[in-house]
């Protein structure tokens, strides 16, 4: 099994990263969980993912590929939608990296 890193993160930060997530409409991914699935055990998920990323635990699962977009050269590539919880791990952790390295540079 992989081994992750823990990081400080608040419940506040992944609750504004889904917020971020929603108001961009995004669809379910590989696993087919909507927001309105998604948020039928809110509390649960919410904790559940804030916990994971917290102890270094999540992983996050791979994307739904859905359509090739056409790139230089006339290579393609697989766009792909991630899962619900995803991207709030991505924003959630980039917005963390971004303050950590903004407070070492300063």
């Amino acid at each position: 099994m992989k081994e992750g890193k823990s990081f400080q993160i608040t419940q506040n930060e992944v609750l504004s990263a889904y917020k971020a997530v929603k108001a961009n409409k995004g669809a379910g991914g590989v696993d087919r969980v909507d927001f309105e699935m998604f948020e039928k055990n809110w509390k649960n998920r919410f904790y559940t993912l804030w916990n994971r990323m917290s102890s270094g635990t999540y992983f996050p699962k791979p994307v739904r590929g859905v359509e090739e977009i056409p790139k230089k050269k006339g290579k393609v590539r697989l766009l792909g939608i991630p899962t619900i919880e995803r991207p709030h791990s991505t924003d959630g952790t980039k917005k963390q990296v971004g303050t950590t390295y903004r407070a070492n540079l300063l």
